[in-house]
């Protein structure tokens, strides 16, 4: 009984790694200012305000909220997003998927 369990233990433990390839942030190899072009573009056509962006360092910080989308009813808190510079490489950290999404797809075209 003892063997068995031990088998199992080795077999989750070596499994968990194969389990988690493949996960993290998408990396697009587009130039800083490409991307900051097209998330501007992409939040502006969803209806989102742009409210300002931030050079920090390494990164792009934008700063975003929703309209009020012609009702009248205000606009929503700032949200934040972070556009990370690496080296050949460009991240987009905290960005919902359904924006994600549209920036993906005018990145690759």
């Amino acid at each position: 009984m003892r063997r068995l369990s031990l088998a199992v233990l080795a077999l989750t433990v070596l499994a968990l790694p194969a389990a988690a390839q493949g996960k993290g942030p998408k990396k697009y190899a587009v130039t800083t200012d490409r991307a900051l072009v097209v998330t501007k573009d992409v939040l502006v056509k969803q209806g989102y305000e742009v409210v300002s962006v931030e050079n920090s360092g390494r990164d792009y910080v934008v700063w975003y909220r929703r309209g009020n989308r012609g009702r009248g009813k205000g606009k929503g808190p700032p949200v934040r997003m972070v556009i990370h510079r690496a080296v050949d490489r460009v991240v987009f950290l905290n960005t919902p998927s359904a924006i994600l999404v549209d920036i993906d797809v005018k990145l690759k075209s």
